[in-house]
């Protein structure tokens, strides 16, 4: 596991991928993007690393929709701002869907070893 700074609190490291609404202009998505990473630093954790992969299709409807927009987020963050981030993600309504995985322990795979 991660050391502890000296007289702070332990940050996990965590990654998330979530689906914006297809219907989002560009402009407006690149915002969001933004202003989602800018929750976690707000909350004192640190964006490592922000992919976009892009328009994809879904492999099912989600609510009446067939495409979304995928962007995946590497970052480090206390339990507060992880449940602030968690929260908000919830009730923006440009987010289909997303999920949260803590990815501390990782497993080890064989290309890695």
């Amino acid at each position: 596991m991660a050391d502890r700074p000296e007289g702070g609190v332990q940050m996990s490291k965590y990654e998330v991928m979530y689906i914006i609404n297809a219907n989002v202009e560009e402009e407006k998505r690149s915002a969001l993007i933004e202003q989602l990473n800018g929750i976690i630093t707000s909350e004192g954790g640190k964006v490592t690393k922000t992919t976009e992969w892009g328009m994809r299709d879904f492999a099912y409807e989600i609510d009446d929709m067939t495409k979304g927009y995928y962007v995946i987020v590497t970052f480090e963050a206390e339990n507060a701002g992880l449940k602030e981030f968690d929260r908000l993600m919830r009730i923006n309504p440009s987010i289909v869907r997303f999920m949260i995985v803590n990815i501390d322990d990782k497993p080890e795979t064989k290309e890695s070893k």
